[in-house]
């Protein structure tokens, strides 16, 4: 936990460091943490956190019933967990990247929980990514709020019908398009196995407006997005064109 509690707070400095320098005028939450409590508006950004590591250890004392946040220091996550911090705007539908090039989910657990909050402490189950016969390389994730506060995240599956038919991936529990971990390029294949996470909110900000964002995600069919960034170099995407 010593070693995610480090990474949380370099983390950090570079945030508020990017935020003094390119402050947005419609963001008024100052709150950067992700292990903070923060009440939201529409436009404004909100940071959060998604940890690496294996299954077990988002369980206290590896009992399956009672799963803490990363932000819980009775949490003791493994010294090689990973972390990785975002600060989207919120209801606004975006597409998240983390890169793999020198990051293998597997060799961490496999596992990843989103997460934020202290007080509310909002975690989201333990989502697979990758051992080392299969990797899922997209995700949609949705921050539910309350009145501007995060009360729950959670990923949304598609049952496998963005893959149906394509024999380069493998429908895993009828829930997950995988790749095989054999065929990504930081296993000596050919595919770019960075992951992808379609972002959206639901619920209502700090004045009690609604978010939008994640009835306008249920219209759109999975991978859709990445045909917004179709010009971003190295898509997770590009190999597979015909999904567009």
């Amino acid at each position: 936990m010593a070693i995610l509690t480090t990474s949380i707070t370099i983390a950090l400095t570079l945030l508020s460091t990017l935020a003094f320098y390119a402050e947005s005028r419609s963001d008024t939450n100052r709150v950067f943490s992700p292990c903070s409590d923060a009440t939201v508006q529409r436009s404004d950004g909100f940071t959060f956190g998604i940890a690496f590591s294996a299954r077990s250890s988002f369980f206290l004392n590896g009992n399956n019933s009672l799963q803490l946040s990363p932000c819980d220091r009775r949490l003791s996550l493994s010294s090689n967990s990973q972390l990785s911090l975002f600060r989207p705007k919120v209801d606004e539908i975006s597409l998240l990247t983390i890169n793999t090039s020198t990051f293998s989910p597997d060799s961490v657990g496999g596992y990843m929980v989103a997460f934020a909050g202290r007080r509310y402490a909002a975690r989201s189950l333990p989502a697979f990514v990758a051992n080392s016969t299969y990797t899922v390389t997209s995700f949609t994730l949705v921050l539910e709020f309350k009145k501007g506060r995060l009360e729950n995240l959670y990923w949304k599956r598609d049952g496998c019908s963005s893959c149906s038919g394509n024999s380069t991936f493998v429908c895993l529990n009828n829930q997950d398009c995988a790749i095989r971990t054999t065929s990504c390029k930081n296993r000596g294949g050919s595919v770019d196995c960075s992951l992808g996470i379609q972002l959206t909110f639901s619920g209502t900000d700090k004045h009690e407006s609604v978010f939008n964002s994640w009835y306008e995600m249920k219209n759109l069919r999975q991978y859709s997005l990445y045909g917004l960034y179709n010009n971003l170099k190295d898509s997770l995407t590009s190999q597979y064109n015909n999904f567009f």
